[in-house]
């Protein structure tokens, strides 16, 4: 974590302590506590059954959508027609795709992936238009969700035959394996296995100008749990990382997506945290903390600076934040922490009177196409959601 401090030497200029003190600053710590951010319009309507699989292929989870090189073709990774891509009694894979390509219109292009992901998680297509997708559980037994590989105490189950997951894999448009960061099976920080060059649950993966990689790690909320950003150069070499478990400023708890603004910040939805937190490229702290999108799963600036927040969690996995609706929230991010949301897109499911919502509902995954189309990718009710303006 570098956060920069203020350090102001009594031999020190007056002119330059200042601009150490001006420089200091630019780290903004927002008011906590905001207000539920309910109210705005919701200018969209909704299509549901929009893309069409291929035939006999049913819908499964998915958290993971971003928009083709043309601008408006849609590439989504989905769980094998479930919540995951392997049987977790014996870690024997799925015999299906899993990274799918629709066109402008939902019609199917091409898949690929079978046999690579445990449970594909986040997606980024890069300015080559190739795709990248991570993959947050692995297929050895024992190693569930929310706990680190190993699972109970006791020596752990045998592998399968192949071991998948915990990586970050780089396709070619037509499914060629271009790179694949980390080792199959990732790290098991409970037992001392932190290798600075793998993972432990990857959520999220965004590439900027230069080809530099930038990764979200850390799907659970515990002090064995990764929780940071990992930076890597083109071709895959490790060149820093910062971040902690924890709930102060430049600390995350599960560090859930990533996207950039026009500035080049780098934005990241800290979502046990219910903040967005953003820093320069090396992991300075810039500002933190904006809390008026609310608890994020899914996060997406557009060349406008417009930002699109999906909260799928509030008031269900998240119940103490009742108050909150889940749904998609817009606003710009010119307006800063204290901007307000222009519009919402809600989730339509409201539970039966005196029961809450469970589960994770809504879009986890969100993208936005050159003519403003939105999309959700849900992981409970598995679809993929389109939102045209009305």
């Amino acid at each position: 974590m570098a956060v920069p401090e203020e350090t102001v030497m009594s031999s020190t200029p007056i002119s330059l302590s200042l601009l150490v003190v001006t420089l200091a600053v630019a780290v903004v710590t927002a008011q906590s506590q905001v207000q539920p951010t309910n109210d705005a319009p919701n200018p969209y309507e909704t299509i549901e059954g929009w893309a069409k699989m291929p035939e006999g292929r049913a819908w499964g989870s998915t958290s993971a959508v971003d928009i083709a090189a043309d601008g408006e073709s849609i590439w989504v990774a989905e769980r094998c027609a479930a919540n995951r891509c392997y049987d977790p009694q014996t870690g024997e894979l799925s015999p299906l795709d899993i990274v799918f390509l629709f066109d402008a219109d939902g019609n199917y292009v091409r898949s690929f992936g079978q046999g690579r992901f445990g449970s594909p998680h986040g997606i980024h297509v890069d300015s080559e238009g190739n795709v990248w997708v991570t993959d947050w559980q692995t297929n050895v037994p024992g190693a569930g969700r929310g706990r680190g590989r190993g699972g109970e105490a006791g020596p752990p189950p045998p592998p399968p035959s192949t071991v998948v997951g915990y990586q970050v894999q780089k396709f070619s448009p037509m499914g060629e394996l271009l790179m694949a960061l980390g080792r199959p099976g990732g790290d098991r920080p409970a037992q001392g296995d932190d290798d600075p060059t793998s993972f432990n649950q990857p959520n999220d993966v965004i590439t900027n100008d230069a080809g530099e990689i930038f990764v979200a790690e850390g799907h659970s909320s515990g002090s064995t749990a990764h929780a940071k950003i990992s930076k890597f150069d083109k071709d895959g070499a490790f060149i820093t990382s910062w971040g902690s478990f924890g709930t102060e400023p430049g600390q995350f708890d599960q560090p859930h997506g990533l996207a950039f603004d026009s500035r080049g910040r780098l934005f990241v939805a800290d979502r046990g945290n219910n903040r967005i937190q953003i820093f320069d490229q090396d992991g300075n702290l810039l500002e933190c903390c904006w809390e008026q999108y609310s608890r994020l799963s899914g996060i997406w600036i557009d060349e406008n600076d417009m930002l699109y927040g999906a909260d799928s969690e509030s008031g269900s996995v998240s119940p103490e934040r009742e108050d909150w609706l889940r749904g998609i929230r817009i606003g710009n991010v010119r307006d800063g922490a204290a901007g307000r949301i222009l519009a919402l897109i809600p989730d339509p499911h409201v539970p039966p009177a005196g029961e809450r919502a469970r589960g994770t509902l809504a879009a986890e995954g969100v993208a936005v196409d050159k003519n403003g189309v939105i999309y959700g990718a849900e992981v409970g009710p598995r679809v993929l959601k389109r939102y045209v303006r009305r």
